[in-house]
């Protein structure tokens, strides 16, 4: 269903990006933020499947940046090896990705963005700090807490699992308190319960948070 695309930054920095079009005329369209693994089969299918639902759907790959091509699995080396890569884009820079992404994603109409694990994180600040979007959906973002008084300016819908080995419901907490208006949502489950090559799966919790995070996009994206 997907292509590969290519985007360039505002910084002149170029990077593909998994483009996936519905079969009718889009709905709007949909950002899609990686995880610590890159666009890989897992984020692919995220892409598809709202393609399917009638979104526009484009996934940057903000590793691009330092290592093209990136795609990692789930096993404890991809993982360190991830975080590596992390630490080396910076959430301004991925922001300029997404913000390029943005460009072409507007095409479909209003746009929407999800992220999950360091993509979350990336969509929360993108709810703060970049024009043009029109309703946010971070899934369990461990730089969200940290980010609890950066007030989004667009709908957004937070998801978490109540079992998050890496964000303590204290987090959760912290970010209800601070931005009461952001739908925070939790679920029986642990970090990275949406994917779906993981381990820590949880279908009902997935199922569930796809429904509602669906729910957002039709009421102000389309």
């Amino acid at each position: 269903m997907g292509t590969q695309i290519e985007l360039t930054a505002s910084d002149g920095v170029t990077i593909s990006a998994y483009r996936a079009d519905p079969a009718g005329k889009p709905r709007g369209g949909l950002i899609v933020c990686q995880e610590i693994f890159g666009v890989n089969v897992h984020i692919r299918s995220v892409c598809d499947r709202y393609a399917q639902e009638g979104y526009l759907a484009i996934a940057p790959a903000f590793f691009d940046r330092v290592q093209p091509g990136v795609e990692l699995g789930y096993e404890p080396d991809d993982i360190a090896k991830g975080r590596e890569l992390m630490q080396k884009v910076s959430i301004d820079n991925a922001l300029k990705d997404v913000a390029a992404a943005l460009a072409i994603a507007s095409e479909a109409g209003k746009v929407g963005i999800v992220g999950y694990c360091w993509g979350g994180t990336v969509a929360w600040a993108a709810a703060g700090r970049l024009d043009g979007l029109s309703a946010a959906i971070p899934y369990y973002g461990g730089g969200i807490a940290g980010m609890a008084d950066k007030k989004p300016r667009i709908p957004t819908m937070a998801h978490f699992g109540e079992k998050d080995h890496a964000i303590p419901m204290t987090d959760v907490e912290k970010v209800r308190a601070a931005q009461p208006e952001v739908i925070v949502h939790t679920y029986a489950a642990g970090h990275g319960f949406n994917c779906d090559m993981r381990g820590s799966y949880d279908k009902p919790s997935a199922d569930l948070a796809l429904s509602r995070s669906l729910e957002l996009l039709r009421q102000h994206v389309g």
